[in-house]
């Protein structure tokens, strides 16, 4: 019994050890039965009870771990600097770029300093090995664009050298010369100094019904622009009025010039259009002397079916008399005022004075910047307003205020050029080489094409004006194109397709540009020359195509 009683006492001690051994210290068992076989069946129960709360505890541990892991390395990830990991390796990469970079500036700065060193000794070789107390002003002019263009390129030189060393857009310890506010701009191709307020003038007072009837045949629209420039100066000298030649006898100057803008310059009627002549006269009008200016190839430069136009018109003349016997077109003689007003002075109310395009005189006088009559516009013949407005629309839409426009005339240009000493038809490469110095002369980025060659020609010539790797582009008039409005006004008042018209477009483009490069030998180039200086917009760099030079392949003769 009391054996009984030890045993259950011991093994419920055992148990609440087992159940709380935090609260109640371990008893150990001092009866020699502490060890025997009746306590292996509690040691089973508790290593199954271990387990099962052992395997409990890991799984819920695992499961634990797995939900907070992602939790604890996310704030240590936002919170840590990934790159400064590889800043080792980066820093490298970025070393070896850089050193790539400079070593690249450093090649193309060895090129420049090269074309700098060239163009240096060129200059030296021109300027003071072969100078002279002569030296114009366009020279001179020259020589200061040429060391202004080596200063540019010396800049250029240190930017390519420091570009590996910029931050941003500062360059770190180092100053870059900027010739524009060193004092060392320049523009090579200004505007010149005509000096209007010194032209000599004459004052055109027209005389009550005394008229001078214009004759104009020879050429085309330019020829006679010239022509009956001429003849103005020839009225103002003789106190007439000049009357315009009709459209069903000469062309429609109504369409391409404002012969009222000509009377408000002069402050008197000293133009008056056909129709108005014809019907101050009621339709008849007599032709009291016709004077022949030259008489050779033949008299007045006029043929019988021009003189039967004439008739036709309502227009009715006497003989055809010469002012001199052997003035040939040819070989047009120097003549003064005095001349003039010895052959063609009369009391007459009517006179015709024969083509006189090719007359020759008062040279100086008569080719002044404004022409030699009193006025008080820029020039008396200039385009229409709607003409003049047209082509400023067009720049504004194509070109802008900084463009090279050139007249290359090809068209029946062959043959009249190569009967000259020398040529003045060059071909494509070599046009195309002179093109692209005065771009480079001018630094402009765009030129105005105004031509007659074929699209094989100026396709090529495209093709061929590149400076510094860059195509220059060469522009064109485009078709019409309802989307554009810039030559809408040419169409509201039905003038768009007229060829006169277009030709003075195309001349007034020209006028306008910042630099003009002619075709010598052309007319339409000289009036574009003229209104060039009448206008004030002649620059010093404005030339005919390869001025200087002769063409480096000639054809033979038929």
């Amino acid at each position: 019994m009391d054996r009984h009683s030890s045993d259950e006492d011991d093994d419920r001690q055992t148990l609440i050890h087992q159940n709380d051994t935090k609260h109640l210290p371990r008893q150990i068992s001092t009866s020699p039965r502490a060890s025997t076989a009746p306590r292996s069946g509690f040691h089973i129960e508790e290593l199954e009870s271990q387990i099962r709360r052992r395997f409990k505890l890991t799984f819920n541990k695992r499961y634990l771990f797995a939900i907070f892991l992602p939790l604890v390395l996310i704030p240590i990830f936002l919170s840590t600097d990934i790159r400064s990991l590889f800043s080792s390796n980066i820093s490298s990469l970025k070393f070896n770029k850089v050193s790539d970079q400079l070593k690249e500036s450093q090649l193309q700065a060895l090129y420049l300093l090269n074309q700098q060193l060239t163009s240096l000794l060129s200059l030296w070789n021109h300027t003071f090995v072969n100078s002279n107390d002569n030296v114009s002003a366009v020279q001179f002019d020259d020589i200061k664009a040429s060391l202004l263009k080596q200063i540019t390129l010396n800049k250029h030189i240190q930017q390519t050298l420091l570009s590996p060393h910029k931050t941003g857009s500062t360059l770190q310890n180092a100053t870059v010369l900027d010739p524009a506010y060193a004092g060392y701009s320049f523009d090579r191709c200004r505007k010149g100094d005509l000096k209007f307020s010194e032209r000599r003038t004459i004052e055109w007072k027209p005389k009550p019904n005394k008229f001078l009837f214009a004759i104009c045949l020879s050429g085309q629209m330019s020829n006679h622009l010239i022509c009956l420039e001429k003849h103005m100066f020839f009225a103002a000298v003789l106190n007439r009025a000049l009357v315009i030649p009709s459209s069903k006898f000469d062309y429609q100057y109504n369409r391409v010039l404002d012969t009222e803008h000509i009377n408000d310059c002069v402050g008197k009627k000293a133009v008056i259009p056909f129709e108005d002549f014809m019907e101050m006269k009621k339709n008849h009008a007599h032709i009291d002397r016709f004077i022949c200016y030259f008489s050779s190839p033949q008299p007045c430069y006029v043929d019988e079916e021009h003189l039967k136009k004439l008739r036709s018109l309502g227009i009715s003349m006497g003989k055809l008399e010469s002012a001199w016997k052997n003035e040939d077109i040819k070989k047009p003689s120097q003549k003064t005022i005095k001349d003039l007003e010895e052959k063609f002075a009369s009391d007459d109310d009517v006179i015709a004075i024969g083509d006189v395009f090719f007359a020759e005189m008062e040279r100086d006088w008569v080719t002044q910047p404004g022409g030699p009559i009193a006025h008080k516009c820029k020039t008396l013949i200039e385009p229409s307003k709607l003409i003049l407005l047209t082509a400023q629309r067009f720049i504004q839409t194509f070109l802008g205020s900084n463009f090279i426009a050139l007249h290359f005339r090809r068209h029946g240009f062959l043959k009249f050029c190569n009967a000259k000493k020398p040529s003045c038809f060059y071909p494509i490469p070599q046009a195309a080489d002179c093109i692209t110095r005065m771009v480079e002369r001018a630094n402009t980025p765009i030129i105005y094409l105004s031509t007659d060659a074929a699209e094989s020609e100026t396709g090529l010539l495209q093709l061929m004006v590149v400076l510094n790797g860059k195509t220059i582009p060469l522009v064109k008039r485009p078709p019409r194109n309802s989307a554009e409005k810039w030559d809408a006004l040419l169409y509201r008042h039905g003038i768009e397709d007229d060829p006169q018209v277009e030709a003075m477009l195309d001349k007034t483009i020209c006028a306008m540009a910042s630099v003009f490069i002619g075709a010598p030998g052309s007319t339409f180039t000289e009036d574009i020359l003229r209104l060039r200086k009448d206008w004030g917009t002649a620059s010093l760099c404005d030339e005919y195509l390869c001025q200087g030079e002769g063409p480096n392949f000639v054809a033979g003769g038929e």
